[in-house]
């Protein structure tokens, strides 16, 4: 399921207090999709990462009070409210982690521990990996079972509301491919989560050989090499400035990736003031990008929507703006 999907499911099973695993190769998003959820339901979250734990960190330490034992809930478990226990990274938890899970799922108790009835339980899985251990068909049994993936128009939704450099949504859009490529026997790999490493990297404004080996550092050398290339591309761009100037005589770029950065760099700028001129360039601009920049564009200022100029122009390319 691609992340807007994933959400509207984990949604349901909020609602219907099942619990549910979403498994995923890493650096997907699996996390933020759960905290993201969190915000739009109005809940809180426990985030516990079950790899950290052991079986007593669980269940409590146990004292002696009036010759019985006792169990002292652990400080972390919520006690009241409503919300989201989410238990991260379960299946790389030892095996007597996961079967104190398992009665938590359950039973939603553990010992004299009892979950309040306004939290649900959300945990998260890597499908493979170092230090994966199979989880337990019967704890596997007591979820619903979802399958992440990732999406590129979803993850440039999410980049444009997040702030994500445009020059990175740019090059996302023209090497699509490289969005996600996990490789086990790789320290970097390029994965939506080291991406966004690489967004930082890019606005700290380094040398050009410091900033390409921090770059290879998150995602590899193949993406690395090949961002790089784009983004020198992409630091050349025609003026914005000159094209706000004189949109109607700036040449248009010939070149797909140029066209990209071009179309980013625009969306990024976009303001009520300086919309018509922008408008005015793009739509001598092959359509599809038009249409990513006002997509980019309309999603990081909503009041956009609200001009003239954009009503205009979605009359004019209602067909492709579904």
């Amino acid at each position: 399921m691609k992340p807007s999907q994933l959400s509207k499911a984990l949604a349901v099973c909020v609602q219907a207090k099942q619990p549910v695993c979403i498994w995923g190769a890493p650096g997907i998003g699996k996390s933020n999709i759960v905290h993201q959820l969190a915000d739009s339901l109005n809940l809180e979250l426990t985030d516990v990462r079950a790899v950290l734990l052991d079986p007593v960190d669980l269940r409590g330490l146990p004292s002696i009070n009036d010759g019985k034992t006792k169990w002292a809930v652990p400080d972390f478990l919520p006690k009241k409210g409503k919300g989201i226990l989410f238990l991260d990274e379960l299946n790389r938890a030892p095996a007597l982690v996961q079967n104190a899970c398992f009665q938590l799922v359950l039973d939603r108790k553990l010992g004299e521990y009892i979950l309040p009835d306004g939290w649900n339980v959300i945990a998260a899985c890597n499908e493979s990996g170092t230090g994966v251990t199979k989880m337990s068909d019967a704890l596997a049994n007591r979820f619903v079972h979802l399958q992440a993936e990732t999406d590129l128009n979803d993850w440039c939704k999410w980049a444009v509301e997040k702030d994500i450099e445009p020059s990175l949504i740019a090059f996302m859009r023209f090497r699509s491919e490289l969005l996600h490529q996990y490789d086990a026997r790789q320290k970097a790999f390029p994965t939506p989560r080291s991406w966004e490493f690489v967004s930082r990297i890019v606005a700290a404004s380094t040398s050009q050989d410091v900033e390409h080996s921090l770059i290879e550092g998150a995602i590899g050398n193949g993406a690395a090499v090949e961002f790089s290339a784009f983004l020198r591309l992409y630091k050349e761009l025609p003026n914005i400035d000159q094209i706000m100037l004189n949109p109607s005589t700036v040449p248009i770029p010939d070149q797909p990736a140029t066209l990209y950065a071009v179309a980013s760099a625009l969306a990024r700028r976009a303001s009520v003031t300086n919309f018509s001129r922008i408008i005015q360039y793009i739509d001598r601009m092959p359509e599809e990008y038009s249409v990513l920049c006002i997509k980019d564009a309309t999603q990081r200022d909503s009041t956009l929507t609200a001009t003239p100029e954009y009503t205009k122009w979605a009359v004019k390319h209602q067909g492709v703006m579904s």
